[in-house]
């Protein structure tokens, strides 16, 4: 099988000198302190102060000047703006809601349907647009992508989650983030909405999960993200299938005038970061190609009540402009630990709106063999050792240490602890907790049982008059193919395999092994010809209902939003009502398929799952495996990796070997220790 290394690295001393002398992708001819936070190079982590908001000024301004820049282009764009844990601030429409119908398709040739491909609103069955919907998850992905070290657009997730990297480039295997885009779900049971009075606690959920549809930003001040901005205008919800060319592409140049004056530090661009030696992209468009000239634009109060207005949407945004939260501080929902639980290591934890932690280590909920308080706080303390220890792979300057949130579940996904370490993107976090409960899930021995017993994933046909279910898909077919696959009857059934997200990664892509292209799909993702990254197989029809019953109940179609939990959600087939089969909480906030996990074990069972997720892909897997081997030691061995004789890699469906982990060479800071997970 190829190997995906993410060895992420600087461009080269000449290529630099010449961006820098241009100040932009592609050498346009910007000069690149015009309109960006030019403070960049003096921040690697420790920025973030209670000044570092965005003010109600701001939120103006940033609208203001994407209402100039769309004006100028004669187009109407709905614009939303989030403080950096998704506190939606704003969000204004030009325009009336008629011109609003937006579609989410991968614009795939041939087309593909069914996932989420082809859902178009408004409708007369729901009459309430997706325009916001897609502009908040836009807004979102700019803020939690990005942090000190690292400034991605929704152009760059859509680079890193397609089927090939980079995409087009046949034989080449998935994006390093393959599958991240079905994170910080409305139904995760991690993330938190909006309570209706004003900005809280977050971080806060995504209706669409992870946007791959380019216009959405981060909004930078003095070096540290304090936000995010996202617009719909051109109707398409999508992703950049050709990333060989520069688009000229509406939501990313109305985006990209808003940020005028908050746009990210030129040297913390995605644009002067390569992995694999290929070059991350983050933005097809610079302040001298705009039609507007931000800087001239008219105040919000003298352009907007003239050409649209702001606008309520259900569960996000009561229609009152506010002022953002400052990260890093209690009322973001995330704060230094004060060396209560982590001292000495820098840590940050989740809090609720009182200022209490919300995931202080615990013991865990399975009895006998159940993980100790005592046991996740030594795992999580040794992880944060290891990240704290080691080289960044996706972060400004060099040099610079890993920055990554690491959850520990027990093995019924119960979270027994999540901890963070300082500027790790926001994203992370209900990331890592969702590898966490993947590894657990697929390692025990119910879990084909669980997914057997989940209602069939449903797929939407909207015409201009309905909205109806088109089919109608069991998530049972998916662990028989899976047991044809492996020739194994009891696959997931016998709890005799230890699973990474890197091994069951392997098997949900199109092509198996990955990034050979003549051979066929593995079990958990859908064929070629049917999977897009709106429509992935197993990863997302464990939790497309979910999402739906959100989508629908923004939209006005359906009464009761979805609770927490996006696991076994069953949709009316007249999508009257939405019900909840589940009670527990093993996959509760979705199942993960990129690296970054391992299954726990205590004498050969199975007690629960570390998820860390943050940095390159290796990096993730390293700080994982080898914060729960250093903890097996400090626990004098009551704990552990899988044995190896269980591990996945010992597998060799259709003749090839699954991978379990994969560490980077001589990860660590002011040492040249080398292959250090060999043997472990």
């Amino acid at each position: 099988m190829q190997r995906w290394r993410s060895h992420w690295a600087i461009r080269s001393a000449a290529v630099m000198l010449s961006w820098l002398l241009a100040g932009c992708s592609g050498g346009d001819s910007v000069a690149p302190t015009q309109g960006t936070d030019t403070s960049g190079g003096s921040c690697s982590g420790s920025c973030a102060s209670a000044a570092a908001s965005l003010n109600i000024a701001d939120v103006q301004r940033v609208l203001a000047q994407a209402i100039a820049e769309a004006q100028a282009r004669d187009a109407n764009a709905t614009i939303a703006v989030v403080d950096r844990v998704g506190n939606v601030l704003a969000i204004y429409r030009m325009g009336t809601p008629a011109s609003r119908t937006v579609t989410i398709t991968s614009l795939s040739s041939p087309e593909v349907t069914g996932g989420l491909e082809g859902i178009r609103l408004p409708v007369a069955a729901a009459p309430v647009n997706l325009d916001p919907q897609a502009a908040i998850a836009k807004a979102l992905t700019g803020a939690y992508l990005s942090s000190e070290g690292n400034a991605f657009s929704t152009r760059t997730a859509s680079q890193i989650v397609q089927e090939h990297f980079n995409p087009g480039e046949t034989f080449q295997p998935a994006g390093p983030l393959f599958g991240v885009q079905f994170s910080q779900l409305a139904c995760s049971d991690f993330m938190q909405s909006f309570d209706g009075v004003g900005p809280g606690p977050g971080p806060h959920r995504s209706p669409l999960g992870l946007a791959a549809d380019p216009g959405g930003f981060p909004l930078y001040r003095a070096g540290t993200v304090i936000g995010g901005v996202g617009v719909m205008a051109d109707g398409v919800y999508g992703l950049d299938r050709n990333i060989a060319d520069r688009d000229e592409d509406l939501d990313e140049a109305i985006a990209y005038a808003a940020s005028f004056g908050f746009a990210a530090p030129v040297d913390r661009r995605g644009d002067r970061i390569t992995v694999d030696g290929k070059t991350l992209r983050f933005s097809d468009v610079d302040f001298d190609r705009l039609s507007s000239t931000p800087a001239s634009a008219a105040s919000f109060g003298a352009i907007a009540p003239s050409v649209g207005t702001l606008i309520s949407v259900n569960g996000y945004f009561d229609g009152v402009l506010r002022a953002g939260t400052a990260f890093g501080q209690p009322a973001s929902g995330i704060r230094a630990d004060g060396d209560i639980n982590f001292p000495g290591q820098d840590a940050f934890v989740f809090v609720d709106a009182v200022n209490a932690p919300r995931y202080a280590p615990r013991a865990g909920t399975e009895g006998a063999t159940a993980l100790t308080q005592v046991e996740v706080t030594q795992i999580l303390r040794s992880a944060l050792d290891v990240a704290n220890r080691s080289r960044a792979q996706i972060r400004r300057p060099l040099g610079s240490q890993a920055r990554v949130t690491i959850s520990v579940v027990d093995s019924a996904g119960t979270v027994l602890g999540v901890v963070r370490t300082r500027d790790a993107p926001v994203f992370g976090a209900d990331v890592s907790l969702q590898k966490a409960r993947t590894a657990a899930f697929l390692s025990s021995s119910t879990a084909a049982a669980f997914l057997q017993a989940l209602p069939d994933a449903k797929y939407l046909a909207i015409s201009d008059s309905a909205v109806a279910i088109a089919q109608s898909v069991p998530i049972g077919d998916y662990v028989t193919a899976a047991r044809a696959f492996v020739a194994n009857a009891n696959f997931l059934g016998d709890g005799q395999i230890a699973f990474t997200d890197r091994a069951g990664g392997n098997l949900a892509r199109p092509f198996y092994p990955d990034g050979i292209d003549n051979e066929g799909a593995g079990p958990f993702s859908k064929p070629v010809g049917e999977w897009s990254p709106f429509s992935t197989g197993l990863q997302l029809d464990t939790s497309i209902n979910a999402i739906l019953q959100h989508v629908l109940f923004v939209a006005g179609a359906l009464p009761v939003d979805v609770a927490p939990g996006c696991a076994g959600v069953d949709l009316a087939n007249d999508l009257s009502s939405a019900v909840q089969t589940v009670t527990d909480v093993r996959i509760a906030n979705g199942l993960q398929i990129f690296p970054g996990s391992v299954p726990v074990y205590r004498n050969g069972v199975l007690v629960g799952g570390v998820g860390v997720s943050g940095d390159g892909i290796d990096q993730d897997d390293m700080i994982a495996f080898l914060g729960l081997h250093n903890a097996s030691q400090a626990l004098a061995g009551a704990i552990g990796n899988a044995p190896m004789d269980r591990r996945a890699d010992n597998l060799t469906p259709q003749g090839v070997r699954l991978r379990y982990v994969q560490c980077p060479q001589a990860p660590f800071l002011n040492s040249s220790d080398d292959n250090v997970c060999e043997g472990k």
